[in-house]
C-alpha cells in the first residue's frame, strides 16, 4: 500500500510548512466583512474587492484576547470609531494554521493612521456628492420661525441626554413653554441611518405640526458617530422641509451630519438652550418694538396735542371768516335756486297750454280710430259664425262637444250629435 497518513500528521506538516515559509509577520491592507469579540477576544473577516466590487480574497483573523486590549483603547481613540463592517484596515498578521482549527491569520497590531485616511477619504466624497448635487447648504439655507417652540426630538427613548434636553426646555427661566415630541431612534450602531431616516419620514408626515426638528444623542462614545457619517442620511436632513438642529457628538467631533444641518451644537442640553437663546432673542425683539411703538405713539399723541391746542385758538377767528362767507353763498344759491323755479313753472305752464289745447282733437281722434277697428272686428266674427255654414245646408258632427274629423277615431257605436239649420240629429257609428 502506498504510504498514508493521519489528518492530524497531514495538518501537523502544513502547520510546519507554513511557519517555515512565512517566519514573520506582515501588514495587510483589507475590508472588514465582520468584526465580532466573544470571550474578550476579537473575530474579523477580511474580504478584498476588485473594482467591479466582487471578492477576490478571503480570510479569517483573530485577535487575541491580551492584544485586543491593547490594541482596542488606542484604535478608537485615535480614529474615533470601533471596528465595524466595511472599514477598511491596515493589520499586522502572522499566519497560524492549527491542526484542530484550520488556517487563520493573528492579528498582532492595528494601524489607526491608515484607517483615520481612508475615514477622512469616505468623508471627503460624502461632502463632494452633497456639493455636487446642491444639497450641503439646503438645510442651512431655510429660515427658523420666529416662534419656534413645537419641536420634534429624534433620540433614544432611554437617553440621559434627551431627559436632559426637555429639563433644560420645561425649566427655561423665562417662563417659555416648549411642546416636545419623541420620535424613539436607535443613536449608536450600524442601524442609526434606517433608523434616524424613518423617524424623519414619521416627522414629515405631520410636517404642519412642528417648528423644527433637533436630532440628540448625549453620551456615548466617540467611536458611536459613525452612523452620522453616511451619504443617505446626509441626504435625508439636508432635503428635509424643516430646520435640523444636531446635538449628536462633543466639542472637537463634527460628523458629516453636523456640517449639512441648519445648526450644529455640542449636546442635547446646549440644543435646548440654542432654542431657549432663540426666543429670548425674539422676546427682546417683541419689547424692543413694544418700547418703540409707545414713545413714538407719546411722541405722536405730544405734537398732536400742540396742534389741537393752536387750533382751538384760531377757531373762533376763522369761523367768523367761515360764516360770513357761507351766509353770502347760501344767500347767492337761494336767489339761483328761486330765479331757476320760477323758469321752470314758466315753462310748466306754457306746456300745460299746449297740452289742454291739443288733447281734444287727440281724443276724438282715437275714439273714430277705435270706433272703426271695432265694426272691422265685428264684420270678420260675423262672417266666421257657424250658423252661417248651417244655413248653407251644412252640418257639424261633434263627439262630446268637439268636432269631429276623421270618423275612423271613433269606435263603432260612439255617440254623435250632428248640428243642421234647424235642431240636433243625435246617432251611433257603425
Amino acid at each position: 500500500m502506498p504510504k498514508h497518513y493521519t489528518l492530524y500528521e497531514l495538518n501537523h506538516m502544513v502547520s510546519e510548512a507554513i511557519e517555515n515559509a512565512l517566519p514573520g509577520q506582515y501588514w495587510v491592507e483589507a475590508e472588514l466583512s465582520e468584526a465580532r469579540e466573544h470571550g474578550g477576544h476579537c473575530y474579523m473577516e477580511l474580504i478584498q474587492k476588485s473594482a467591479k466590487n466582487t471578492p477576490v480574497a478571503k480570510a479569517s483573523a483573530v485577535c487575541w484576547h491580551m492584544t485586543w486590549m491593547l490594541v482596542r483603547p488606542h484604535f478608537e481613540r485615535v480614529t474615533g470609531q470601533s471596528l465595524h463592517p466595511g472599514m477598511k484596515v491596515l493589520l499586522c498578521v502572522s499566519p497560524q494554521f492549527h491542526e484542530n482549527y484550520g488556517f487563520k491569520w493573528v492579528v498582532t497590531d492595528i494601524d489607526p493612521a491608515f484607517t483615520l485616511g481612508e475615514m477622512a477619504m469616505k468623508r471627503q466624497e460624502i461632502i463632494r456628492t452633497l456639493k455636487e448635487e446642491g444639497v450641503f447648504d439646503l438645510n442651512k439655507e431655510l429660515t427658523l420661525p420666529m416662534f419656534a417652540n413645537r419641536i420634534a426630538v429624534i433620540s433614544s427613548a432611554n437617553a440621559a441626554g434627551y431627559g436632559d434636553f426637555c429639563n433644560q426646555l420645561a425649566d427655561n427661566e423665562y417662563g417659555f413653554v416648549f411642546h416636545t415630541e419623541l420620535f424613539t431612534s436607535i443613536m449608536q450602531g450600524e442601524s442609526v441611518e434606517q433608523s434616524v431616516i424613518a423617524a424623519l419620514d414619521a416627522i414629515n408626515r405631520r410636517i404642519d405640526d412642528f417648528d423644527c426638528v433637533v436630532i440628540a444623542r448625549g453620551g456615548g462614545a466617540t467611536s458611536d458617530l459613525s452612523g452620522f457619517d453616511t451619504l443617505n442620511l446626509a441626504r435625508n436632513v439636508a432635503n428635509f422641509p424643516l430646520p435640523v438642529i444636531t446635538g449628536i457628538g462633543h466639542d472637537r467631533d463634527e460628523s458629516v451630519l453636523d456640517m449639512i444641518s441648519h445648526t450644529r451644537v455640542k449636546t442635547p442640553t446646549a440644543a435646548a438652550a440654542f432654542l431657549i437663546s432663540h426666543l429670548k432673542q425674539v422676546l427682546d425683539r417683541i419689547e424692543y418694538a413694544q418700547q418703540t411703538i409707545v414713545r413714538q405713539v407719546s411722541q405722536k399723541m405730544e405734537t398732536q396735542r400742540l396742534r389741537l391746542e393752536r387750533m382751538a385758538q384760531a377757531i373762533p377767528a376763522l369761523f367768523a371768516v367761515a360764516k360770513t362767507r357761507q351766509e353770502g353763498r347760501v344767500e347767492r344759491l337761494y336767489a339761483r335756486m328761486a330765479a331757476a323755479m320760477q323758469r321752470r313753472i314758466d315753462g310748466n305752464n306754457h306746456k300745460l297750454s299746449l297740452y289742454e289745447q291739443r288733447i281734444p282733437a287727440l281724443v276724438e281722434r282715437i275714439i273714430t280710430n277705435e270706433r272703426h277697428r271695432v265694426n272691422m272686428i265685428a264684420q270678420r266674427t260675423q262672417a266666421l259664425d257657424p250658423q252661417l255654414l248651417l244655413d248653407r245646408g251644412y252640418s257639424i258632427t261633434l263627439h262630446q262637444g268637439k268636432t269631429v274629423r276623421d270618423p275612423s277615431q271613433l269606435p263603432p257605436g260612439t255617440l254623435i250629435e250632428t248640428r243642421v239649420q234647424k235642431g240636433t240629429i243625435q246617432s251611433k257609428t257603425i
